[in-house]
């Protein structure tokens, strides 16, 4: 099975372990409204106020809060290996403190996904392998295109420039096969070269399980959070004391999720945000759906609800969760914050895309 077949069995697993109310009436939270785009990650600020969007190989920019978008530009039209892809949650893209573009991207040109149901395993030449490339001219040039990961990489969420000026992107690859893991890029120089952190291992065996899609944000303190999505009712978190090479602290967080990826980033006012989708929806009970090959543990898939909620303290506390978003039956999950201004934040989803635009004041406490 390719990996466009995998995704749509996955889909229609989740879709049927929601119940047959699928795709119903999308509600939106009334402190929240729809933006006039739906798909507009990945997206960051260029000078003069003006956007940036991937869309695979090329890009475009906008002058005008993204109602309309300039003609298309080439990031790259070479051949492979190493070419950027539409797929969903395939990009990640920052603009540095120095004015540099950086782009991550998976190589959806040379991916090979094969799950073998006897031995319980990926096939030995499955591969998705991660790439970077970057922009000192606001998109006019693109330059030292690298392979940043030889493995198998299911999704990039998120990248980040710490206080120091490391570039760190949570990324993650199959361990024996068996199951995935999380291993974060790192740049000390704008993404012109690369290293690679130490392995999260957190066990597992199945081509949905272990510990990856995790998320990263930076401390008050300059220490780096990780949020790993598992298959175990909750994020695990990690630390690192030294701008994401080594992470040494690792275990169970406090914020019950579902088996899906969130989204934590700090925001201007220094809180950190978080949208995900929780264990169990609102008013609900947990349900676990098991299948062959997808994990060893049953795990809760809902991602029907859309929840966000917000940190002053450093992820030590939480403010209440939100359902931000509700579509029973439906798949609002691969979420993607953005904060467009200070206190402006846009949230956008990939599967059942959406895209929205909330202000923090009217979710924190004064």
């Amino acid at each position: 099975m390719n990996r466009k077949a995998s995704i749509a069995a996955l889909t229609t697993l989740v879709v049927l372990a929601l119940g047959s109310t699928a795709w119903a009436q999308l509600w939106i939270e009334p402190r929240c409204k729809r933006l006039p785009f739906n798909r507009i990650m990945p997206v960051v600020e260029l000078s003069h106020d003006r956007l940036l969007k991937v869309e695979g190989t090329v890009f475009r920019t906008s002058n005008d809060d993204g109602k309309t978008w300039s003609p298309r530009r080439t990031i790259y039209d070479g051949p492979g290996p190493g070419i950027p892809s539409e797929e969903e949650a395939s990009t990640q893209v920052l603009r540095t403190r120095s004015g540099a573009l950086v782009m991550v991207y998976m190589d959806m040109s040379t991916c090979k996904w094969k799950w073998d149901a006897v031995r319980n395993e990926a096939a030995k030449d499955s591969r998705l392998d991660v790439w970077a490339i970057r922009s000192l001219d606001e998109g006019k040039t693109w330059i030292d295109r690298q392979k940043i990961l030889d493995g198998y990489c299911g999704a990039l969420i998120g990248m980040i420039q710490t206080t120091s000026g490391q570039i760190v992107v949570p990324m993650q690859t199959m361990l024996d096969r068996k199951r995935h893991v999380t291993v974060t890029g790192v740049s000390a120089d704008d993404g012109r070269t690369w290293q690679q952190g130490n392995i999260i291992d957190l066990g597992g065996r199945g081509d949905h399980d272990g510990g990856f899609e995790a998320t990263v944000a930076q401390l008050s303190n300059g220490r780096l959070l990780l949020l790993i999505r598992t298959n175990l009712d909750r994020f695990w978190e990690a630390f690192s004391d030294d701008q994401g090479r080594y992470w040494r602290e690792i275990g169970p967080s406090r914020i019950d999720a579902s088996s899906s990826p969130g989204h934590l980033v700090r925001l201007a006012s220094g809180r950190l945000a978080l949208a995900w989708n929780r264990l169990c929806a609102e008013g609900k009970g947990v349900v676990r759906r098991a299948a062959v090959g997808l994990a060893e543990t049953p795990a809760s898939w809902q991602r029907e609800e859309l929840s966000l909620a917000f940190s002053g303290d450093d992820a030590k506390t939480w403010s209440k969760p939100v359902v931000i978003a509700r579509q029973p039956g439906g798949s609002l999950a691969y979420p993607h914050i953005f904060e467009r201004r200070p206190g402006e934040l846009w949230i956008a989803t990939h599967q059942t895309a959406i895209c929205l635009s909330l202000k923090e004041a009217d979710f924190v406490q004064k």
